[in-house]
């Protein structure tokens, strides 16, 4: 997750610039295909869903309000601030601590290898530290809106304040993004400072991205075998001993070498947690896409038929056809691999979406457990429900589409009787028994 620009406290004044921001991103497009990886912006201040005037209903924003209001008090601790209170007011498992040392950040003037920047979330929130910073950020996902942008001032009060950044959207808005208020995750390797060497980057990392590509300018804990991922090199002296040395910094699983562990939370950058967050930024950027487009196409024609080609490629994405496979099993953090798997809906059988596998692939059940999430039930119900009923074609086998051909009929099967368990609302269709 990136913010990349200090944030302005009268949100109202930078709206004024963001058709202004648009038309550039446009003018710089690489390709205008809308599907999956599409860099083509959307106008969305406009109408019909104006971003930047709507009132979010986030998890942060009704957070927020419930401050306000005197019902929750949000703690503070002398050494972090307000980071502990929020990511329990919030329900952000600490075991998702992941590190990150680019300057990647509005923080880059507090960001260096040894005084990196820690992220933390769950399904719906990402939260960044720095220490010694004056500030967190936050981005939350507002099911119909997308990510909101937020700082919140690491100053003790009362009644502390989470204020909107629309600066963020100059990054997080755009061709990095799926041209939708979004996140961003990047592999970007750096010097000795963290600054960044953009001619080797891999941009806008996600389950598709082969493991060598992934993770520069992030510390990874955890192990990966003979497999390779671009973490915990620092400097281009650590890229060339990599060359001569595949497993150089490869299978690190305690980063007090590189800088003083008291400056985080827990101990590490989990490699699973990083895995998960890669597949989730993109899937969460993919529900905003796919919504804003249903809207906008509804607005000018009444019907969503001109949409296909996006929707088939959130489909291969929902059902990772594209993911690059793990050679080797991937050991990670218990406890992450444990709070992780635990906070979801489970059917009679006892098996989740949120299963992780980690020996040739991510997810046990190759299904995203975003399709559980309000941002994917927020989708316009002409959009949701062509989503699904094309789903439940290509679980049962009616739907022969070579798109999805190497799905295994045992995959198929289980991902069918998972959701018709564990997912709400599903049309009629999905409760004939096949």
């Amino acid at each position: 997750m990136e913010i990349c620009d200090p944030p302005e406290t009268n949100f109202m004044n930078r709206t004024r610039r963001l058709p202004l921001l648009a038309a550039l991103l446009l003018a710089t497009q690489v390709r205008a295909e809308d599907f999956q990886g599409s860099t083509h912006p959307l106008e969305y201040d406009a109408a019909p869903i104006r971003y930047s005037a709507s009132v979010p209903d986030d998890p942060v924003a009704r957070l927020a309000k419930r401050i306000q209001a005197g019902e929750v008090k949000l703690s503070w601790d002398d050494k972090f601030g307000y980071l502990p209170g929020l990511l329990d007011v919030l329900q952000i498992p600490r075991s998702s601590q992941t590190v990150v040392f680019s300057k990647s950040s509005l923080q880059r003037s507090f960001i260096t290898p040894k005084n990196p920047r820690s992220v933390y979330f769950n399904d719906d929130i990402y939260i960044g530290s720095v220490p010694g910073s004056p500030l967190l950020e936050i981005s939350a996902v507002d099911p119909k809106l997308g990510a909101i942008f937020y700082t919140l001032d690491q100053e003790k009060l009362r009644k502390p304040k989470f204020i909107r950044s629309a600066d963020c959207l100059q990054c997080h808005g755009g061709q990095r993004s799926l041209g939708v208020p979004g996140h961003v995750l990047r592999s970007v390797p750096t010097d000795a400072e963290g600054e960044l060497e953009t001619r080797d980057e891999v941009g806008d990392i996600d389950h598709c991205t082969p493991l060598a590509d992934r993770w520069a300018g992030w510390f990874v804990t955890g192990k990966v075998g003979a497999q390779t991922h671009r973490g915990n090199l620092i400097g281009s002296e650590d890229f060339a001993r990599r060359l001569r040395e595949p497993d150089f910094r490869g299978n690190v699983t305690d980063l007090k070498g590189f800088f003083d562990p008291a400056k985080t939370l827990i101990v590490g950058s989990d490699i699973v947690a990083l895995m998960v967050l890669q597949h989730q930024a993109h899937m969460h950027n993919y529900l905003t896409r796919l919504n804003f487009d249903a809207r906008q196409m509804l607005a000018m024609y009444g019907h969503i038929r001109y949409l296909k080609p996006q929707t088939d490629a959130f489909l291969r994405c929902l059902l990772f056809t594209e993911e690059t496979p793990l050679r080797e099993p991937i050991e990670g953090s218990p406890e992450f691999m444990r709070e992780f798997s635990a906070a979801g809906p489970r059917d009679r059988l006892g098996r989740s979406l949120r299963d992780l596998d980690l020996r040739t692939r991510i997810f046990k059940y190759p299904c995203s457990f975003l399709i559980l999430n309000p941002a994917f039930d927020a989708l316009p119900a002409p959009m949701r429900d062509s989503i699904l009923t094309r789903l439940h074609g290509i679980l049962t086998g009616m739907d022969q589409d070579p798109q999805f051909a190497k799905i295994a009929a045992a995959d198929r099967q289980a991902i069918l009787e998972i959701l018709r368990e564990t997912k709400p609302s599903l049309p009629d269709v999905w409760r004939v028994q096949k």
